[in-house]
């Protein structure tokens, strides 16, 4: 039931926010990927909602996605009434922020500048899958057993994933599979048309499935629901949260809605249970409006240079780590802020991203000046991949990988090549040994120096006083392409590719300071 809600003197209404994620499955080779879709709902009574713009939403909470599943008050900018009265769109949304207990470990502002509204993903969240057929759909394309052990703790199942990826922070115990239950309508009556578009009813779907596993499952304590449907829904799986009656009691938590492409494969599933644990997309900075094109990151591209399984298919790959970071996963002590006046040249050692029980930096913040909005402060971060592991060995490369955090806490990775490439798992998104990148406003200059057993030995400072060598430009090899096609998997690693990287006089002219870039010497180079 959609409703407005009514007027309040000071344009104040309190809920829980809502955020449910639309995840296309990947594109055919040669079609362009579906966009995604993001929907911001506010709960504001049982089975009462309204619907929030998003891109309002975003810019009025600052870290929207903290705020998922949490209580919240929403402030608007003119009175409810006068806008419903004059026939006018929905009221512009002034501010959403969190009324209900904040956990102890949220962070109000990082040391970065940037704000970390999050509150930390920590312990046992318990996860139920429940597994339901359409009414006028007789197919069961996997047996409860399948889906069970998708939980479990042996590498290549979601138990040992997110415990890895968390650093052992979270885990999965407890968690259990239960079906099939038919549902009580055929799969039509759950798809409603919004803009000319057939679009899931994820409420209704989470209601029903509900309620036909009630007498079963024990939902006391659950801190997710994976729905798992034998049909397809409207193109698309869902992630994020939603609100069902649950043991007798109203109850809004996490939930993803997963078709059968989607649950025949962990990683588009762990991808969607990212969206529930709080995970917003990731992207590249080719600036197009495809957010699937960063095979670095579980969310962004979860299928590119993935790994894969013969019982689970394609497994999830890591995520970035500031987002680990700001689910507190990665302890203080192995991530290093340079600030933005930083007049030091520090060299140290980055491990692995992937490498459990690290004692040295893992995650390196590049501080620019703080914005009068801190949620517009920008900042860069640092961290190395290296190809090991269950879920990582089919990565592009082994290199230091930059993001830029901007857009309310969106990760970019940045790509040196002119144009970027359409997909990031190109050399010119991998920083490697001998080679140097400096932050646009020439603030911070990094270079990495050498391998190290678990990762890379990096310089960052201030620019080099010296101008014997100045920082050569990253220009990809002649040899490497960038293709919108996923890879063709082989079931093994590929190999390493040894590329000689070359440097433009155009680049050689732009690598030198401000001051010396004359034209006349910009000429010269060009001989």
């Amino acid at each position: 039931m959609f409703v407005v809600p009514p007027s309040h003197a000071d344009t104040v209404v309190q809920g829980i926010l809502q955020l449910q994620w639309a995840d296309p499955p990947r594109a055919l080779p040669g079609r362009a990927q579906a966009a995604p879709h993001l929907d911001v709902w506010l709960e504001t009574a049982p089975g009462q909602r309204v619907a929030l713009n998003a891109a309002q939403a975003r810019r009025a909470a600052g870290d929207l996605y903290a705020l998922a599943n949490r209580h919240v008050a929403v402030s608007y900018e003119f009175p409810l009434s006068k806008a419903v009265r004059a026939g006018s769109p929905s009221p512009s949304i002034g501010a959403i922020v969190p009324t209900g207990r904040v956990a102890a470990r949220a962070t109000a502002a990082g040391t970065e500048g940037r704000v970390m509204a999050s509150a930390p993903v920590l312990g046992s969240t318990r996860w139920v899958t429940l597994m339901c057929k359409f009414a006028d759909i007789a197919a069961e394309q996997k047996p409860r057993e399948f889906f069970q052990s998708q939980y479990g703790d042996a590498p290549g199942q979601l138990g040992h994933y997110w415990s890895e990826v968390s650093y052992g922070q979270i885990d999965l115990a407890g968690s259990s599979a239960h079906g099939w239950y038919t549902l009580p309508q055929p799969r039509e009556a759950y798809l409603g048309l919004v803009n000319g578009k057939q679009k899931a009813q994820l409420s209704q779907l989470f209601a029903d499935c509900a309620a036909a596993a009630d007498a079963d499952v024990d939902f006391r304590g659950v801190q997710g629901v994976n729905l798992m449907f034998n049909g397809e829904l409207d193109g698309n799986a869902w992630g994020g949260g939603a609100c069902a009656t649950l043991d007798g009691a109203y109850t809004c938590t996490r939930v993803t809605w997963s078709p059968p492409w989607s649950f025949a494969n962990l990683a588009p599933l762990a991808h969607e249970m990212g969206h529930g644990y709080g995970l917003p997309h990731s992207n590249n900075s080719d600036g197009d409006a495809d957010t699937y094109d960063n095979p670095w990151d579980l969310m962004s591209d979860a299928w590119r240079n993935a790994t894969s399984d013969a019982t689970f298919g394609t497994l999830p790959k890591h995520v970035n780590m500031y987002q680990r970071e700001r689910l507190g996963w990665l302890p203080a002590a192995r991530k290093r802020v340079i600030a933005p006046d930083n007049d030091e040249t520090q060299e140290f050692v980055l491990d692995a991203a992937s490498l459990q029980g690290s004692t040295n930096t893992q995650l390196v913040v590049l501080a620019t000046p703080a914005q009068p909005d801190p949620y517009k402060t920008v900042i860069y971060t640092l961290e190395a991949r290296r190809r090991t592991g269950t879920y990582e060995s089919r990565l592009a490369g082994d290199a230091v990988i930059i993001h830029k955090l901007e857009d309310y806490g969106i990760a970019y990775s940045i790509d040196t090549d002119t144009p970027a490439a359409d997909v990031s798992n190109n050399e010119g998104s991998m920083l490697k040994v001998g080679e140097r990148w400096n932050t646009p406003d020439e603030r911070h200059w990094i270079e990495v120096v050498a391998v190290t057993a678990d990762g890379f030995r990096i310089r960052v400072g201030p620019r080099p006083r010296s101008m014997s060598s100045p920082a050569p430009a990253l220009v990809k090899p002649a040899t490497q392409t960038a293709s919108s096609r996923p890879p063709v998997s082989t079931g093994t690693p590929s190999p390493p590719v040894a590329t000689v990287r070359t440097s433009t006089a155009r680049g050689r002219c732009d690598a030198l300071p401000a001051l010396l870039r004359h034209p006349m010497l910009c000429a010269l180079l060009e001989r």
